[in-house]
């Protein structure tokens, strides 16, 4: 009895009766006169949304200042990951593991903490610039909001510039079919940019590849041993992962490897 029950909830006819009854209800509620429903609830709706234009400027004001904060916090994380030193540090961390053999160690999760601390400490000095050239005195209503964005773009095309490839930022101005500037601060922020993601793609794969020669020199020695001993159905990394972390420790890889990614934003 209760399986015949259970059946005849889950067929397709009781479904679909029961649809159309949730849709009959709700169209009831929202095209039928609410006047019993207010009463009902001592003359206050329990939701109100005016959409009537508002006479007072400010209020405007406000709305639109809520709209563009929730737009820039919507590509926040954009921001972060192509107009600061992460992408060069996440990618040179993510071939050093590949290179060691380790797979999934260190996980993802710290090698993007790490990459992220990291890029704190590279940008502290130019968010601090911005903090107190832009932001500070707009919080203190002494500048404009197009003043403060000017002002706070300032020390973040400085500090895209210094890692900007010459090669790159001429590629970038010839496809935007834009006049020659006469110096770097003359070029657009919208040139700038793409030129400066790759310069840091171009040079965080150079150091990657620099980082991965070592431990391919110790895979191939590894292998050539192996294969002269006969031992052609023993994986090599399986040999050649010890003496590369062995190597890593002796090493101390990731004082050098830190100390040069920092270094290398100088």
């Amino acid at each position: 009895m209760m399986v015949a029950r259970s059946r005849h909830y889950g067929s397709p006819k009781f479904m679909t009766t029961f649809l159309a009854a949730g849709l009959v209800i709700v169209g009831c509620g929202l095209f039928c006169p609410s006047t019993g429903w207010a009463e009902s609830l001592g003359g206050s709706p329990l939701l109100s949304i005016d959409l009537n234009q508002s006479s007072d400027t400010g209020d405007m004001s406000v709305v639109l200042q809520v709209f563009l904060l929730l737009t820039v916090l919507s590509i926040a994380p954009a921001i972060l990951i192509m107009l600061t030193s992460f992408t060069r540090i996440a990618i040179v961390l993510s071939v050093l593991r590949r290179a060691i053999g380790t797979q999934a160690m260190p996980p993802n999760q710290v090698i993007l903490g790490l990459s992220l601390f990291l890029t704190f400490f590279i940008m502290s000095p130019v968010w601090e610039r911005v903090n107190e050239d832009a932001l500070q005195p707009y919080l203190e209503k002494q500048i404009s909001q197009q003043q403060a964005l000017e002002k706070a773009l300032t020390p973040l095309r400085s500090f895209m510039i210094k890692q900007t490839r010459e090669k790159d930022l001429a590629l970038l101005v010839e496809i935007s079919k834009s006049s020659r500037p006469k110096n770097v601060e003359e070029v657009a922020t919208t040139v700038l940019i793409p030129a400066f993601i790759l310069s840091e793609l171009k040079t965080a794969f150079q150091i990657s590849f620099m980082l991965y020669v070592p431990f391919l020199v110790i895979d191939m020695v590894v292998a050539s041993v192996l294969l002269s001993m006969g031992m052609m159905m023993l994986p090599p990394i399986m040999i050649s992962l010890p003496f590369k972390l062995m190597l890593f420790v002796l090493a101390d890889g990731w004082y050098l490897i830190v100390g040069s990614l920092v270094k290398s934003f100088g």
